[in-house]
């Protein structure tokens, strides 16, 4: 299989634990609710949930979704589905065929023989191409079976959790996510992306609901989107400005 950039490749040999990050200080999490309340107040909690898939149909818009805008990769696996309505039709589908109707999202060359694999994993693990009995474990074991496959990071086994029908609590975090953690400070400058899942998650109250961290994600995701740009943020109307040390320096200068 070739590689895949920002898909994981190298395969457990079992089920692994998810990674335990040191506890958060009590000020760092009196901070991540700050910012939470703060943003939630901007953007409206609680957030509808954007999809209604199943926690398989999900993985595999996940795996579709990296690196790809949201509508082009919307776009493939509806084309997926008309094309292919079970995905045992997709697993035995030629793969320059899934290539072809896919080809609007980022290395379709490699995303093509990359859902193959996970769903051959997932028939052989399992039983059948099925994640309907994820529910039945913790979000820890149910993130465990699921990065046990190749090519399944943390994002992607959060995302199949939070956002499909199962409604789990787990913490996706994407880039723009990602971005707006480390310029407040949640996470160090060289944190990336999958190492911060478990130090997020810490920060946050270990009660709470799926809806309560899909809303954190969510409000986190859209300030990216809409304010805490990649390139020349909106510092000046940040809600967050007197809580980020990046906007702080920014605004200064």
């Amino acid at each position: 299989m070739p590689f895949l950039p920002g898909l994981d490749t190298t395969p457990p040999p079992r089920p692994r634990r998810a990674a335990r990050a040191p506890a958060p200080t009590e000020a760092m999490r009196e901070r991540a609710l700050v910012i939470h309340g703060r943003l939630c107040a901007e953007y409206g909690c609680p957030i509808g949930y954007f999809h209604d898939l199943d926690p398989l149909s999900e993985l595999i818009s996940s795996l579709l979704s990296h690196r790809t805008r949201n509508a082009e990769s919307g776009r493939a696996f509806k084309a997926l589905r008309a094309g292919w309505p079970d995905w045992a039709e997709v697993e035995a589908a030629e793969t320059a065929e899934i290539e072809a109707v896919i080809r609007g999202v980022t290395w379709p060359e490699l995303k093509a023989p990359r859902i193959k694999a996970v769903l051959t994993a997932v028939r052989e693990r399992n039983g059948r191409l099925d994640l309907g009995f994820l529910a039945d474990l913790s979000v820890e074991a149910a993130r465990g079976w699921l990065e046990a496959i190749p090519g399944v990071g943390p994002k992607t086994s959060a995302a199949v959790l939070s956002f499909s029908t199962l409604r789990m609590p787990a913490l996706p975090v994407d880039s723009h996510h990602h971005r707006v953690a480390q310029r407040l400070g949640l996470i160090g400058p060289s944190v990336d992306v999958g190492p911060s899942h478990p130090i997020l998650r810490a920060q946050l109250p270990a009660a709470w609901s799926a809806q309560q961290l899909y809303d954190n994600h969510e409000i986190l995701m859209l300030h990216g989107q809409q304010v805490c740009f990649h390139h020349s943020p909106a510092c000046g109307r940040c809600v967050l400005l007197d809580l980020c040390p990046t906007g702080q320096a920014r605004t200064r200068g």
